[in-house]
């Protein structure tokens, strides 16, 4: 496992705590086109995913991994389909302990 650029886990409220750093956020896909994918973060926010645009069919949630572009933008560089029903709340709380006093524990 290369661990020498990792992606912090957040959600819609703290993408513009790490603009220009490699990230991964959980969304639930609203629109999907050419341009790239319109999704709700964990945290209810709206999140704009460009960039390279998966080879497959997404599933209602999916992992995206990428760079953060700026206050809820990320510009995807790999997809992972999670199904059709995720945890969001779970995964929240994931995030804000991933960027709070236990990020030590995270990267």
């Amino acid at each position: 496992m290369d661990t020498s650029n990792p992606a912090v886990f957040v959600n819609g409220e703290l993408l513009h705590m790490h603009v220009g750093r490699r990230v991964r956020a959980v969304i639930q896909v609203i629109q999907s086109d050419n341009v790239g994918v319109t999704g709700k973060s964990t945290d209810g926010l709206q999140v704009v995913v460009k960039g390279i645009l998966p080879s497959f069919a997404l599933t209602n949630f999916v992992e995206v991994i990428g760079i953060s572009d700026g206050d809820r933008s990320i510009r995807a560089e790999m997809w992972n389909n999670f199904g059709n029903t995720f945890d969001t709340d779970n995964y929240n709380q994931l995030c804000k302990l991933a960027n709070g006093e236990f990020k030590h524990l995270f990267i």
